[in-house]
């Protein structure tokens, strides 16, 4: 399965695409992962809240799905 992240990708559909990308989330800061409302926001919204560059974020991600 192919699967691509962009700044709109939902982060919902990312961990139901793969759960192994948690720990991508949690380097980051983001330890409210499994949170109803965490899994309902994009990439670009958790990495404002966060303050990480979303391309860093994106380009992990990526390089993760490609494997």
């Amino acid at each position: 399965m192919t699967f691509e992240v962009d700044e709109n990708t939902i982060i919902g559909d990312i961990m139901d695409a793969d759960e192994n990308t948690a720990e991508y989330f949690l380097e980051m800061g983001m330890h409210c992962l499994y949170c109803p409302a965490s899994r309902g926001e994009s990439i670009k919204e958790a990495c404002e809240v966060h303050g990480v560059d979303p391309k860093e974020l994106i380009a992990k991600l990526n390089a993760h799905f490609a494997q």
